[in-house]
């Protein structure tokens, strides 16, 4: 039996067929663009990582030594005071009547800043005069009544001497006498007590008017016109003028650092607003009673400074450097640059054992050159490292003046070079000797994996491989 073939759907399979190829055909090429695409990319890779071990010395970090200023700073922050201030205040109790001047105000010594009003001292002191011109009345009178008893006394005593007189009238005269001298004294009390009063009412008739008692700026108002001031307990504040032509400056320094103060070192400081401006001036004062403040020690140290345009005003905030020690257009180096002279000193036995083994320069695994080291020096591993125990301030490790650097030299073998070194800070260390202004030290390396090989230098020269630290 003979089938019959539809044509359409001859050509619609042909059609199916061809496209499966194609697709085939794609995915193929597609496969084969990913492999080379992945042996490309690992051999890049590879070949990154051959020559980046190839050549240490592409790792390291080095910095040029420089010529320049090292100082040695403690540094600390503090408030801005005037030197000179007094606080002006009441000694009575009244209501301020005016008051003439406001703050920002420049006063003399002298000027009147404020009144209080004066009424009821004002009658105390006119009760008191009326009181002390009665008492002078009764004086005047007293002191006739006893001119009177004198000139009685004196005849009864020539009447006796007369023998024309009685004893009786003679003793009578010389009591009046004697009497009339008594009132007079207590007269005299009577008005010495009432001009005590009337001085002292003058006294607080005269402090209702308030003067300056320095010349000065007022800096500060306290009481406002029209207020009521009680002085009967605390005299009350009412103006605060303050000399600010000379400032002082009371910085808080840390018990760790005050033993590296002195007094009349140098010191300068900025000011928030004004950062790229210093005020120099020398340190006056070390208080020796300390303030805790969150469980840290402070110490407060004074210093004035001068302030005749008034840009330094009150309560300002100040960065304040005490310099220790300084070096001007001295030999520098990065205080990274610098290994302890004995660590360098220690290893080194261990180092030229290595470089023996390795005299042509070739570079082995890192565990293979650490291996080395610890077999040519094996207390190197056990033995406490001077850095941990220097403390937090790396500085210590070169306080007796000696250090070694890693010189990069201009075929760019890497020479440990010993060095001496005058003043360091936390950043940068003055050469003493030992460096010239150009050369190249190396600071640090970019690879961890190079850092934790042994540098090894060799026996003929004292000089290291590249790259090796």
């Amino acid at each position: 039996m003979d089938i019959v073939k539809d044509p359409e759907l001859v050509s619609a399979a042909g059609l199916t067929a061809e496209r499966s190829s194609r697709r085939k055909r794609a995915l193929r090429i597609g496969v084969a663009l990913l492999g080379a695409l992945g042996l490309a990319l690992g051999g890049y890779f590879g070949w990154r990582g051959f020559a980046g071990t190839s050549d240490p010395a592409a790792q390291l970090i080095t910095a040029a030594v420089q010529r320049g200023t090292v100082e040695d700073a403690v540094t600390a922050t503090g408030t801005l005071q005037p030197r000179d201030y007094v606080d002006v205040g009441t000694q009575v109790s009244g209501q301020l009547k005016k008051l003439h001047v406001e703050i920002g105000t420049n006063v003399k010594a002298g000027q009147l800043l404020a009144e209080i009003d004066p009424t009821v001292y004002l009658s105390r002191v006119d009760a008191d005069r009326a009181q002390l011109q009665n008492l002078r009345a009764q004086l005047a009178d007293r002191q006739a009544q006893l001119v009177l008893a004198e000139q009685q006394f004196q005849r009864q005593t020539n009447l006796m001497r007369e023998q024309a007189g009685t004893a009786e009238a003679l003793q009578t005269a010389e009591a009046s006498l004697a009497s009339a001298k008594a009132q007079l004294e207590v007269l005299k009390a009577q008005i010495q007590q009432a001009s005590s009063t009337l001085r002292g009412d003058e006294a607080n008739l005269s402090y209702t008017k308030i003067y300056a008692p320095m010349s000065g700026t007022v800096v500060a108002q306290s009481a406002k016109q029209g207020q009521t001031l009680n002085a009967n307990q605390q005299a009350p504040n009412v103006l605060r003028i303050a000399d600010l032509s000379t400032m002082t400056i009371q910085s808080q320094v840390s018990e760790a650092d005050v033993s590296r103060l002195r007094t009349g070192m140098d010191v300068y400081f900025t000011t928030l607003g004004n950062p790229n401006k210093r005020w120099f001036a020398k340190l006056r004062q070390i208080n020796p009673t300390p303030e805790t403040v969150n469980n840290v020690v402070l110490y407060n140290a004074l210093f004035d400074v001068a302030n005749p345009d008034g840009a330094l005003m009150t309560q300002m905030t100040a960065q304040i450097f005490f310099v220790v020690a300084q070096a001007r257009d001295v030999i520098t180096v990065p205080l990274s640059a610098l290994r302890p002279a004995a660590v360098a000193q220690g290893t080194k036995g261990g180092r030229r054992g290595q470089a023996a083994t390795d005299a042509k320069g070739a570079a082995g695994s890192g565990s293979q050159e650490a291996a080395g080291a610890r077999a040519a020096n094996p207390g190197e591993s056990r033995a406490p490292r001077p850095q941990a125990a220097a403390g937090t301030d790396p500085r210590l490790r070169f306080r007796d003046g000696r250090a070694q650097v890693r010189v990069v030299k201009a075929d760019g073998a890497i020479e440990l070079r010993d060095v001496k070194v005058g003043v360091m800070n936390r950043v940068s260390a003055e050469i003493v000797s030992g460096l010239e202004a150009g050369e190249q030290v190396v600071v640090g390396q970019r690879s961890a994996q190079a850092d934790a090989r042994p540098a090894a230098a060799t026996p003929a020269t004292g000089m290291m491989p590249r790259g090796r630290l």
